[in-house]
């Protein structure tokens, strides 16, 4: 019978030799597993592989919570209630009762709650918050993190900041450490805290500073006088006015105060360094005190710079007007002049101006330095106490115009009569009757019923005056400085820009 044909006959030393190899391989591997110390690995480590990671990283802690347990057992919650009428003079049951008794229905007084946040600054119990929070409060209650509840009183309130101070009377108070808001930078962390929505006590958001120096903004509750908040994109909601805004070293750089409700990631706090130089007055005596200057003044832009013939990087405020027997006018400022210089410091922002000259004390001598027609000069001002009706006098009133009409880019203007330049206490100027529609004019906000009393820094006494030296600007290719005033509003520059019309 033949072999089977897959099956071969092989030599003894083939085997031999086989074996050999697979020995040798054995004592390798085995030898190489030694070396780099590889065991096979447990039933428990085979069921875990994500544990065993994680175990061996150990996760970071959030630089926040320290921030929060350091500065929330200092935030309160203000639970207010305000008095507010309940009839009005237009409600139906009120005309009825004015037709029957001769006489309005009476008013009662109605209990409106209301909420807010706040921070204790010191031991003795003294708790920032806004103005808007607890005006016309008749009662405010003070519930802190630990849920001890006090009763409060205000001790001041000032409503051309939004600054308020009331007082706690208790034991063991925590205390929020008050940081520097002139060291910001934009990009800085920011940590607002506060009861948002009137209930949701104790939260905390995270963002950071988004910009300085904001202002015209319309405050919901009353729109404060003097402006410079800090704009931060950490979220801010009703209820969180009052509490604090915080830096990642847990001191507080600002008070929230306001929200944007037609947009996102953008809410306002007042700086901490005007809070606590307002709060130190209200703590002091009650009430703030305020230094004025008594001028009204606009921005220096780069096209009013030109038309002044400055530099248009020169930087600075322009008086538009002097306030009659004010220190301004004594000291000799003029209109036109462009302050440089205030106490030794530079000018360059408006709002920061105004709240540098408030905060300077009443009756100090300040040296301001101007420019007047290009040269620089030093003038002395001794400030007084802001006066609301002296700047109130100074109002100008109005009259229906009349007159002949002139037109020049775009804009017909007339000359004043004696009764409108007695309203509006000035010594000339063209009353403007109408502005083109898409005209440069109307894109500057100049409108009919507006008074232009100076082109370029030269006054205006007739139309013709006016249409001479808006003629003069645009041969020269430049912007057409006009100084105008609209009905009940301070005087302002407005740069012109003259096209080939």
């Amino acid at each position: 019978m033949s072999d089977h044909p897959f099956t071969s006959h092989r030599p003894r030393g083939y085997f031999t030799t086989a074996a050999l190899l697979v020995g040798v391989g054995l004592v390798i591997g085995l030898g190489l597993s030694a070396a780099l110390d590889l065991q096979r690995p447990s039933k428990a480590e085979k069921s875990t592989p994500l544990s065993s990671a994680v175990s061996a990283l150990s996760a970071p802690e959030s630089p926040f919570v320290s921030v929060v347990d350091q500065t929330l057992p200092a935030v309160v919650f203000v639970d207010v209630k305000k008095k507010v009428g309940d009839s009005d003079a237009d409600d139906p049951q009120s005309e009825l009762f004015r037709r029957f008794f001769g006489q309005d229905l009476p008013r009662h007084p109605q209990v409106q709650p209301s909420s807010g946040s706040g921070f204790i600054i010191d031991k003795d119990g003294h708790v920032l918050t806004n103005n808007h929070v607890v005006s016309n409060a008749s009662d405010i209650t003070v519930t802190l993190n630990d849920r001890r509840s006090f009763k409060a009183k205000v001790v001041g309130a000032d409503p051309k900041t939004d600054v308020a101070v009331i007082k706690i009377d208790g034991e063991n108070l925590p205390v929020l450490k008050l940081g520097d808001s002139d060291r910001l930078r934009i990009g800085d962390w920011a940590i607002a805290i506060g009861n948002p929505l009137g209930m949701l006590r104790g939260s905390v958001t995270v963002g950071i500073i988004s910009a300085e120096g904001r202002s015209d903004l319309n405050i919901y509750g009353g729109t404060p006088e003097y402006q410079d908040f800090i704009q931060t994109d950490a979220s801010i909601n009703f209820g969180n006015s009052g509490g604090p805004l915080c830096n990642i070293r847990g001191e507080a750089i600002g008070i929230n105060t306001a929200i944007n409700p037609s947009g996102q990631g953008i809410g306002f706090a007042i700086p901490i360094n005007l809070a606590k130089h307002v709060a130190e007055q209200l703590m002091a005596h009650g009430s703030v005190q305020r230094a004025m200057l008594g001028v009204y003044l606009a921005e220096l832009t780069p096209e009013i710079a030109e038309g002044f013939g400055l530099s248009k990087n020169e930087q600075g405020v322009v008086i538009s007007r002097v306030t009659p027997d004010s220190p301004a006018a004594r000291a000799g400022l003029q209109r036109n002049d462009v302050i440089v210089e205030f106490d030794g410091q530079p000018v360059s922002e408006l709002q920061k101006f105004r709240i540098r000259v408030a905060d300077t004390p009443v009756g100090r001598k300040v040296p301001v330095v101007v420019l007047r027609d290009g040269k620089r000069m030093t003038i002395d001002v001794t400030l007084k106490n802001y006066d609301e009706q002296t700047v109130a006098a100074s109002q100008p009133g109005r009259q229906p115009p009349s007159g002949d009409v002139e037109s020049v880019a775009g804009i017909k203007v007339r000359a004043l009569t004696d009764g409108e330049r007695s309203a509006a206490k000035v010594s000339g100027g063209v009353y403007v009757t109408d502005v083109e529609s898409g005209s440069p004019a109307e894109d500057a906000g100049v409108q009919a019923g507006d008074i232009i009393q100076e082109v370029g820094g030269k006054d205006v006494k007739t139309a013709a005056d006016f249409a001479k030296l808006l003629r003069e600007a645009k041969t020269q290719r430049k912007h057409a400085v006009l100084l105008v005033e609209s009905p009940n509003e301070p005087p302002r520059f407005v740069a012109l820009r003259l096209d080939s019309r």
